[in-house]
């Protein structure tokens, strides 16, 4: 129950379905850090802070209380006893969210807060900057991607339900401005494996992080392929049933 998972990637690469499933496959805790930023966001529009002031931001970074759940079956977000885990993925917030998190006093708050919460492990981590910040120590690390077309289409699907040109527009935005911010940018750590999604299934991608998982706690020596395919049907599978 020590093991970390550290899954990062760029927005619609399949991270937080990925991460969810590996964590109910191999019964461990999830951590949606993505949903934090977020959170922190939705609190400072609603509290009138111009989230385009850095100044203005770090100056309240620390107000908003912040509660991450870490079921995977029924992952929950608050703020100050608020479940916000809708009001998180609004356009407005998605807008506005890489602003926010690039200001140096709300990473330092959150990755603090998402540190307190890994603990000594047995947790699934998905981010931007798990690998190579948060934690770096962790034994696993993926990072996720797809092509820019495959992942539009899915971030369209899942949260805004635009056009997915102007959906692939926005997230080379996002991606633009997280990758190249000072603190913490969105990088692939040196010792992350790389897993494109594109052309893979949700199953399949979850069945080669659980191999990775069980290589790493077993030395060298954990499932095949195959198995971690079996044993993801069979968890999933009586999930969906």
């Amino acid at each position: 129950m020590t093991l970390v998972i550290a899954m990062d990637g760029p927005s619609g690469a399949g991270k937080s379905s990925v991460a969810k499933g590996v964590a109910r496959v191999l019964g461990l805790r999830y951590l949606d850090t993505g949903a934090m930023y977020r959170a922190m966001t939705w609190w400072m529009l609603r509290e009138g802070v111009p989230v385009d002031d850095p100044d203005a931001v770090a100056a309240r970074a620390g107000e908003p209380e912040l509660v991450c759940g870490t079921d995977p079956a029924a992952p929950a977000i608050t703020v100050g006893g608020i479940d916000v885990s809708g009001p998180i993925r609004t356009q407005e917030v998605t807008g506005a969210v890489s602003a926010v998190a690039a200001v140096q006093a709300v990473r330092e708050r959150l990755v603090a807060l998402q540190r307190q919460v890994i603990g000594d492990g047995g947790i699934v981590v998905e981010g931007r900057d798990i690998g190579t910040v948060v934690a770096p120590d962790a034994p696993v690390k993926i990072y996720l991607t797809a092509s820019a077309e495959a992942r539009a289409q899915r971030r369209s699907r899942e949260f805004t339900g635009a056009a997915v040109s102007a959906t692939q527009a926005d997230m080379a935005r996002r991606d633009g401005l997280d990758s190249t911010r000072k603190a913490d940018p969105l990088a692939q750590a040196a010792d992350a494996v790389e897993v494109d999604t594109t052309s893979l299934t949700l199953d399949e991608v979850i069945a080669e992080v659980v191999r990775m998982a069980n290589d790493s706690t077993a030395g060298g020596a954990g499932n095949s392929a195959q198995q971690a395919r079996s044993l993801v049907g069979e968890q999933l599978g009586e999930e969906r049933t």
